[in-house]
């Protein structure tokens, strides 16, 4: 773990206890017998949905995607995004960015914990009381906050920490009650059959599943599988927008475009089976929870990210049309949880003073918390970019000795 800096020195603790790291399996079945998860729900009307389900597959290029059949068929089901990127590799800082708007320069898969007044999509998403939870397959109980859980027959993995963006940030983990809406796939099943499913939900398969330790062809058709039956659910479907995309692509040197599809029914039945070329990341589903629900920011790379179009069209955002060649997000900017560019003693600020995609400014708590400042990075601009590093800035491509270490670390 990395100590970091508020401001003026004011020290920030992420080191959690080492049982929380790797607690030993009698205290994981322990925890199991007496975890309770919880399903909030609510039915705060949004303007182009009402409910919000992502689900992530894991490390394919989007050509590879494209030509399998399964994902085809997935295509025909709804809207495919050809130019929707992920935002850096390896694959833990996209979770992180997700829900935090936010790298913080990430570019690894360790036990990274944010501290606790790092804000997410969480905290805009109880401005209003719009209820939100997570469903990871084969977590061992709700709240688990572990480094990882494996199959205890075959000893595969299953469950990933990195895989899970709530349980990223202290703001969340710190905190019991939001820690039991990050709940399992048994879960899952339970809250459709009751009908308690949240507004906002972030989905992630285990890692077979989800491609990471098999293929796109495996992957693809479990995601079929997955889908088929929430399609054809009106319970599930009724005013949903469902997200299906990855977290990164496979080749690292190549620009970091993934296959993403919009489903459900905010899909008006005319754009099924169709496509839309706007540019948009991952910090693009912040913005657009936060013009659907009229939101306010984070005050990081949420603030200027394209909005999907299904909701610019009912707010009359314009999207920012961005030349893509040259671009790449296949590297993270110095910051206090890198390790190939660590930057140590400081904490970037988020940008207080802008109004930012859905026009109704920052969350006030990170307002309070950092002040009325323009922030560290230009975090209003539509894609995350760092003049100083080179970072994004018309596309420099990581290359050398940078690209080999982050190639070469597990994701």
């Amino acid at each position: 773990m990395k100590n970091l800096f508020l401001g003026a020195g004011v020290p920030l603790t992420t080191r959690p206890p080492e049982s929380t790291i790797e607690p030993s399996l009698s205290s994981i079945y322990a925890a199991q017998a007496t975890a309770v998860p919880l399903s909030p729900v609510s039915n705060v009307a949004g303007k182009a949905f009402d409910r919000i389900i992502q689900i992530w597959l894991e490390n394919t290029d989007y050509n590879a995607s494209a030509a399998d059949s399964n994902m085809q068929w997935i295509a025909s089901q709804g809207i495919l995004l050809t130019n929707y990127f992920a935002v850096t590799h390896p694959s833990e800082p996209n979770y992180a960015a997700a829900v935090g708007g936010d790298t913080f320069g990430m570019d690894n898969d360790d036990f990274n914990s944010f501290p606790a007044n790092i804000s997410t999509v969480v905290d805009l998403l109880d401005t209003k009381g719009i209820s939100w939870g997570a469903y990871q397959e084969d977590i061992p109980y709700a709240g688990f906050q572990g480094f990882n859980f494996s199959n205890q027959k075959t000893f595969a993995n299953d469950y990933v920490r990195k895989h899970n963006p709530l349980a990223l940030y202290q703001s969340i983990t710190n905190n019991a009650t939001r820690r039991a809406q990050i709940k399992s796939f048994v879960n899952l099943t339970s809250d459709i059959e009751a009908k308690k499913l949240p507004q906002w939900s972030f989905v992630t398969p285990n890692m077979t599943n989800d491609g990471h330790d098999t293929n796109i062809t495996f992957a693809a058709a479990w995601a079929r599988a997955f889908l088929e039956p929430l399609l054809k659910n009106d319970y599930v479907m009724n005013k949903t927008l469902l997200i299906l995309s990855f977290d990164e692509n496979e080749d690292y040197p190549t620009p970091n475009r993934v296959y993403t599809v919009l489903l459900g029914g905010a899909i008006d039945s005319s754009l099924r089976g169709t496509t839309d070329d706007t540019f948009y990341n991952h910090y693009s589903i912040i913005s657009t929870v936060s013009a659907n629900w009229d939101l306010p920011s984070l005050g990081r790379w949420d603030c200027g990210a394209n909005v999907l179009a299904l909701v610019a069209n009912k707010t009359g955002y314009r999207n920012a049309d961005v030349p893509l060649d040259g671009l790449y997000f296949n590297a993270s900017y110095p910051g206090p949880v890198s390790d190939a560019l660590f930057t140590p003693g400081w904490w970037p600020a988020p940008n207080t003073l802008a109004k930012c995609a859905s026009g109704r400014g920052v969350l006030q708590s990170v307002v309070d918390t950092w002040g009325k400042q323009s922030g560290t990075f230009n975090y209003t601009n539509v894609y995350p970019y760092d003049a100083v590093s080179g970072v994004a800035t018309g596309g420099t491509l990581v290359t050398g000795r940078l690209w080999l270490r982050l190639r070469l670390r597990l994701r």
